[in-house]
C-alpha cells in the first residue's frame, strides 16, 4: 500500500476526513477526481489552508493537510499555534520533502528549523517516520488521534522493518550499551548502516528510532543514559530545538548528565545538491557518523 491509497482508503472508509492541499498534490496526486467531496485545494495559500483545516475540525471533521515542510510551518506558524493548538484540533499538518528530503533546493525550501517551530505549541505532537514503511503503520493511530500533529512526511523505501508503532514510544534496535545512536525520519537508514558499520568494528550499539518526537520516549532516553557510554544524536535539523535539545531537556529534568555527540546542522542551512551528496558533504553518511562515533568513544 502506499500513502495515497492509504488516504483513498480512509476516505471512503470515513467521510469525516478531508484531505487538504495547497497546490502541493505530490503524494495524492492519482486520487484527487476519486475523493473529489472530500478534496480541497486552496491554492498558494498555506495560511488560510490552516485556518479552513481548523474550521472543518470545529464542525467534527478530520483534516489532512500538506504542503510543503518549510512553508506550512514558516508561513503559517500564528494560524497552527492559535487556530489549531490553542483550542485542540484534530488537524493532521502534513509537511512535504523535510530535512535534507529538500536536497536540491537552497535554504527558503530547506524545513531544518521545523520540528523546534512546531514542539513549541503546545498540544500539537510530531510524527517523523523512518520511511515510507514505517509511515503508514503509523498513520492510522496518528490520524486517529484527537490532537494535532504534524508529520514530516517520508516515503522513502525502508532498510528495515519496523515494530508495531505507538505514540511515544520509540522502537529500539539492540540492547547495546557502548554507544546508543538516537535519531528521527529519514536518517534513520543512515543510523541503521552505521550500527552495522560500528558491530562490525566491535563496537555493543544500540539504535533509538524516535518515531514521535513529541512526545518523546523519555524512558529509553533515560535508559540510555544509564547504561550506554556514548550517546549520539542524528537529525536533518538545526542543532537547536531538535533531538539534541530533547535529550539536553530530559537528561536535565532528570538531573543526569552523558557523553553526547551531536549530528546536527549548527548555524548554517545545508549546501544543495543530489541528495547523496549532499548527505556526504555535511557529513551524515553511515561511514562519517560511525568514524567520528569511534574517535569519540575511543576519547571518552
Amino acid at each position: 500500500m502506499t500513502y495515497e491509497e492509504l488516504l483513498l482508503e480512509l476516505v471512503t472508509k470515513d467521510s469525516r476526513y478531508v484531505v487538504m492541499t495547497s497546490e502541493n498534490r505530490a503524494a495524492m496526486r492519482n486520487i484527487t477526481s476519486r475523493i473529489k467531496d472530500n478534496f480541497i485545494d486552496t491554492g498558494i495559500t498555506e495560511q488560510t489552508q490552516v485556518g479552513m483545516a481548523a474550521g472543518l475540525a470545529l464542525r467534527g471533521r478530520i483534516p489532512i493537510v500538506h504542503a510543503l515542510a518549510t512553508f506550512i510551518t514558516m508561513r503559517s506558524f500564528e494560524f497552527i499555534r492559535t487556530d489549531v493548538g490553542i483550542p485542540n484540533l484534530p488537524v493532521k499538518i502534513v509537511g512535504g520533502v523535510p530535512g535534507f528530503l529538500s536536497d536540491g533546493n537552497g535554504p527558503t525550501h530547506q524545513a531544518i528549523e521545523d520540528i523546534s517551530i512546531m514542539r513549541g505549541i503546545p498540544n500539537v505532537n510530531i510524527f517523523s517516520p523512518a520511511d515510507e514503511d514505517e509511515l503508514l503503520k503509523g498513520l492510522p493511530e496518528v490520524l486517529a488521534s484527537p490532537s494535532p500533529f504534524y508529520i514530516r512526511y517520508n516515503n522513502t523505501k525502508p532498510v528495515a522493518g519496523h515494530s508495531e508503532f505507538k505514540i511515544g514510544r520509540a522502537e529500539i534496535l539492540g540492547e547495546g550499551t557502548d554507544i546508543a545512536l538516537i535519531v528521527h525520519g529519514f536518517l534513520f537508514a543512515q543510523a541503521y548502516k552505521a550500527k552495522e558499520i560500528l558491530e562490525a568494528a566491535g563496537k555493543s550499539v544500540r539504535l533509538i528510532n524516535m518515531r514521535t518526537v513529541k512526545p518523546a520516549d523519555e524512558e529509553a532516553l533515560i535508559k540510555a543514559a544509564d547504561e550506554c557510554r556514548l550517546l549520539v544524536t542524528i537529525e536533518d535539523h538545526f542543532i537547536t530545538g531538535g533531538l539534541y535539545t530533547i535529550l539536553a531537556e530530559t537528561l536535565l529534568k532528570k538531573r543526569k548528565t552523558a557523553d553526547v555527540l551531536p549530528f546536527a546542522l549548527e548555524n548554517k542551512w545545508f549546501k544543495p545538491g543530489l541528495l547523496n551528496d549532499v548527505l556526504e558533504y555535511e557529513g551524515f553518511t553511515a561511514p562519517q557518523i560511525a568514524a567520528k562515533c569511534l574517535k569519540k568513544f575511543d576519547n571518552i
